[in-house]
């Protein structure tokens, strides 16, 4: 366990601050989204008794019998709104990579605001409009929920803030990328291991973020997140107190033409089944609107210019979203119309 390598950065001064205070912690900003893609923040002003409350209400949820859990069942077309049963997805195939389901349940939901009616089943691009679904149990879940996604929506803004000094980019661009995010938070129990996993399963599988930005707060037992850094080693990364763990995503990533990094990483299994734990861990996946346009920043180009063709947002979550959740390869975004898809 070794934090060492993973850059902290203090936005407490970022708001308050002078151009200069504001600048230097921009350039830290920058440094860590070459080197690393990971780093850590502190001094991020979200509500810790929201983040309390949230870590309960997830535990209480999760410890319901699976019946109930399954009232709110993800829709067949593998949107992110309601329960994902345990191992019911991989996240390597997002990488074309192979391997056993991942060990974990969760829940997940997107904006409130999109009340399911501009989802259009068969056109998976409209999936990131897709309703909620809310459990009527535990009592105050949706509520305390909302509370959180709230926070999470305050510091999604204030890294914009950040990010937009950073790469030198009017802040104004990405307002008009982000006025109907489709950010998803995602509630994860990794539950104690009673049997030695098969060979290649992980709590969640080698992948990559899809989004802008991934805001992680989990429980500090073994068996949690680890990056590849470049020298090819994995790093496990320890989520310090009041702190959370935050990585680029991969259209942050297209958007600075490689400038910064999508770094791969992974939910490792704990040393010893005999001595596991639960974890918890609540994540937010920071992303514009399910139509944004990715394409190269101006004074991303470098000496080669834009390395990618422009791509909406939708067109590029969908694609990761399918081979993850059909634990193939070969799924595509066709697949997201299925009523019905066929596990494998």
């Amino acid at each position: 366990m070794n934090n060492q390598e993973i850059p902290v950065i203090n936005l407490e001064n970022f708001d308050v601050g002078t151009a200069a205070e504001k600048r230097r912690i921009a350039e830290q900003l920058d440094l860590a989204c070459q080197e690393v893609g990971f780093f850590v923040i502190e001094g991020h002003g979200v509500c810790e008794e929201t983040m309390a409350n949230t870590r309960m209400m997830a535990e209480n949820f999760f410890a319901m019998p699976l019946e109930q859990k399954l009232m709110v069942e993800r829709p067949p077309q593998k949107i992110s709104r309601g329960y994902n049963k345990f191992q019911d997805r991989s996240l390597s195939y997002s990488m074309g990579l192979s391997a056993p389901p991942d060990l974990q349940e969760a829940f997940a939901f997107g904006p409130e605001e999109f009340d399911g009616s501009q989802w259009i089943p068969d056109q998976p691009q409209t999936a990131m409009l897709a309703g909620n679904k809310w459990p009527t149990k535990p009592p105050g879940f949706r509520s305390t929920m909302l509370k959180y996604d709230q926070e999470m929506r305050k510091l999604g803004e204030l890294m914009l803030d950040i990010l937009s000094l950073a790469l030198n980019i009017n802040r104004e661009y990405f307002r008009t990328k982000f006025n109907r995010q489709s950010s998803v938070a995602r509630m994860v129990r990794y539950p104690a291991q009673e049997a030695e996993p098969k060979a290649g399963q992980l709590r969640a599988g080698a992948h990559t973020d899809y989004g802008t930005l991934t805001f992680l707060r989990g429980d500090p037992v073994p068996g949690g997140t680890e990056i590849r850094i470049k020298d090819g080693r994995w790093l496990e990364v320890i989520n310090p107190d009041k702190c959370f763990v935050c990585n680029i995503g991969d259209a942050l990533a297209r958007w600075s033409n490689d400038r910064w990094i999508s770094t791969l990483h992974r939910v490792g299994n704990p040393p010893s089944f005999e001595n596991s734990a639960d974890r918890i861990s609540m994540v937010y996946f920071h992303s514009p609107n399910h139509d944004a346009v990715i394409e190269c920043l101006p004074g991303c180009e470098g000496d080669i210019g834009p390395k990618y063709k422009p791509i909406t947002f939708a067109d590029h979550y969908l694609g990761k979203v399918m081979k993850a959740a059909h634990l193939r390869n070969n799924a595509t975004i066709d697949e997201a119309r299925a009523k019905d898809p066929v596990e494998k």
